[in-house]
């Protein structure tokens, strides 16, 4: 088997195995299919999209595709899409085009963060340098705008546009830090919501909007997939923390390590000006370096801080908003399937 071919069967399972816990009763099965027969379409475009006849170009852009991934983002297109005309040629092409954008912008965040892996392989910058890890990003960006401009739409580009405007302004806005003005904890959790949060609203809405669903239910949607993006990173914070590698190929303390800010360390910072604990805890984490034992010791002390539990809680929090957010939809199985979404999201250990 290819790598290209590893790489896609290993995504399928990882994708199947998400969407059988989404549908846990017998009489959502039929939807779980359409959705899994959805995803192989998806799955199988993908690659076909991101392929160019430079090779130079071709190589480096199907790197992290070809590395899998769970596919979450064109789930739930393709879930919300079940509230219109169903999986759709336009609602295959948007669900592609979402997920051809979040992986354009993890080949930037491996810039931006140094990081050295990426869904289990050497990032992207590690194996040809930032410069072309940058521009690959931008292809991408390019290719999924074409797909976008390929449907018929009267707000389509203008969604796509607006999307991409705020996953820069979020990257924007971490790389600066809070102003002088700002609280260190709110301005995260808002570039969690530009980051992250944007563009699985867009993958919830446009589902909606491709298949010709209802128009009252895009915004509720958007809604919905902004609060569970913010609460999907902040279980990433928590992982991060955690003692066994994760399955994103990250070992603990990896955000810690280089300097990415999370709500962890955030509201260890706010609570040691008034604990000298705590900030006894914060100066060892400041002095760690590249020592591997000490990092491993400031981790334990983090996840064992209370900061982390408030973590985990305040990721509650964002799912139940998340979740109130669709007190519009009637009940239905997507309804459910959606809610359980939230669910998987947040319930996550590794």
């Amino acid at each position: 088997m290819t790598a290209d071919g590893a790489g896609r069967s290993a995504s399928l399972r990882a994708q199947l195995s998400f969407t059988e816990r989404l549908f846990a009763s017998r009489e959502d099965r039929a939807v779980a299919a359409r959705i899994d027969e959805g995803l192989e379409l998806v799955e199988a475009g993908i690659l076909e999209q991101v392929a160019f006849h430079d090779r130079v170009a071709d190589v480096r852009s199907r790197y992290l595709l070809a590395a899998g991934g769970k596919r979450v983002r064109p789930v739930l297109t393709l879930l919300t899409a079940q509230l219109g005309d169903g999986v759709t040629a336009d609602v295959v092409t948007a669900a592609q085009a979402v997920e051809i954008l979040h992986v354009g912008s993890l080949y930037h965040d491996d810039v931006m963060d140094e990081a050295a892996e990426r869904r289990g392989v050497p990032s992207a910058q590690q194996v040809w340098g930032n410069s072309v890890a940058i521009l690959t990003g931008d292809l991408l960006f390019a290719r999924a705008s074409k797909l976008i401009a390929g449907i018929r739409s009267d707000d389509g580009v203008l969604a796509q546009a607006e999307v991409f405007e705020r996953l820069v302004l979020g990257q924007l806005h971490e790389t600066v830090g809070p102003q002088p003005d700002q609280d260190p904890v709110d301005h995260y959790l808002q570039v969690l919501e530009d980051k992250t949060g944007a563009l699985i609203a867009a993958a919830a809405e446009w589902g909606a909007s491709y298949s010709h669903a209802p128009r009252e239910y895009r915004a509720p949607l958007a809604t919905f997939g902004r609060r569970i993006g913010v609460a999907f990173q902040l279980i990433d914070d928590v992982i991060d923390l955690a003692p066994e590698e994760a399955d994103t190929g990250k070992v603990a303390g990896t955000d810690l390590r280089a300097g990415v800010p999370t709500l962890p360390p955030l509201l260890l910072r706010r609570s040691a000006e008034t604990e000298p604990a705590d900030r006894a805890l914060v100066e060892r984490i400041e002095s760690v370096g590249a020592d591997d034992a000490a990092l491993a010791e400031a981790v334990a002390e983090l996840r064992a801080h209370p900061a982390t539990e408030l973590t985990r809680t305040e990721a509650h929090a964002w799912a139940a908003s998340a979740k109130g957010a669709l007190d519009v939809l009637p009940p239905s199985t997507v309804k459910r399937a959606l809610l359980r979404f939230a669910d998987l999201l947040v319930d996550r250990s590794n």
